[in-house]
């Protein structure tokens, strides 16, 4: 099964179970007369899938702009960029893939993220950070990463996840409105209330954030393969997590709904707040990377 195949039959499963559930969430509460038949809500709803299928497709085509916007991130060239530049060719050449865009953010916290809808239309971002952290192998080893995202199409999935997982959430917010601001007579029970506007975009955040962690495992396998180096992606994982701990990216350049993308996790959570972590622990991804050196013999 091609990758474009792939991504269309999990896009299709998941807009089908996510509206599925918003729709079953209204109708219920419709049925059970926790919402007025003639009430506004209804309307809302039967507009609301569209508009957010229109917002779908604006993202799909600017998504690599909005993110490297949020960033103040700037396309470079190789005179400009000489040694991020080549190695980002080195890489694309290893994976099969085009040379995508390459991008600087002006920040200090080593990091990076890989946007673009498509390998044709992608781009591969590094903060300045990264390169002063990083010796060759290990920034290599990260790039190569995030060039396993372009290859399957990642950014893609988790933007059509996210705007799947925002109609529950709306859904939600509408039985929250009606309890608010309904009539007395109409207003849902508080039972209905903890199930439909807590559970249900919990549960649809934890799918989203299931998809993310699955797939960096994939990207580092796929990444570490490419190069032939696993311990190198390993090494750099390690001081990435280390310097992320100590210097998380700052609230003014930074935006939380952009966690998935970066290589490691550049905000910080405590407690029952790791559970909702887009990233799996860099432990785990570092003992699979080098359980896959021990298996294929890979030791540089």
């Amino acid at each position: 099964m091609g990758p474009r195949l792939k991504i269309f039959l999990i896009f299709g499963l998941l807009w089908f179970v996510f509206i599925g559930i918003a729709y079953a969430i209204f109708y219920a509460l419709l049925y059970t007369g926790y919402i007025p038949p003639d009430s506004g809500y209804y309307w809302v709803l039967m507009i609301m899938v569209p508009i957010l299928v229109l917002f779908n497709l604006v993202t799909y085509f600017f998504s690599d702009r909005m993110v490297l916007s949020a960033y103040n991130a700037r396309i470079v060239s190789e005179s400009e960029a000489p040694r991020l530049v080549r190695i980002v060719r080195r890489v694309a050449q290893r994976a099969e893939l085009p040379m995508p865009r390459v991008a600087i953010i002006p920040s200090d916290t080593p990091n990076a993220f890989a946007t673009g809808r498509n390998p044709e239309n992608a781009v591969v971002a590094a903060t300045e950070g990264l390169m002063n952290v990083l010796s060759d192998d290990e920034l290599e080893g990260v790039m190569a990463h995030e060039m396993a995202h372009v290859k399957d199409r990642d950014i893609l999935l988790m933007s059509v996840v996210a705007t799947a997982a925002a109609i529950i959430s709306i859904a939600a917010r509408l039985v929250l409105y009606q309890v608010l601001f309904g009539r007395r007579d109409t207003r849902v029970h508080p039972a209905v209330l903890l199930i439909a506007a807590i559970t249900a975009p919990i549960a649809a955040m934890l799918v989203q954030l299931a998809i993310s962690r699955s797939r960096e495992y994939k990207a580092d396998r796929v990444g570490a393969l490419t190069i032939r180096r696993p311990l190198a992606l390993a090494r750099a994982l390690g001081k990435l997590e280390a310097s992320n701990l100590r210097r998380p990216m700052m609230a003014e350049h930074a935006n939380p709904a952009h966690s998935s993308l970066f290589i490691v996790n550049p905000f910080r959570g405590s407690g029952l707040l790791n559970i909702f972590s887009t990233h799996p622990p860099i432990e785990e991804r570092i003992r699979r990377l080098e359980r896959l050196a021990d298996k294929e013999g890979l030791y540089g």
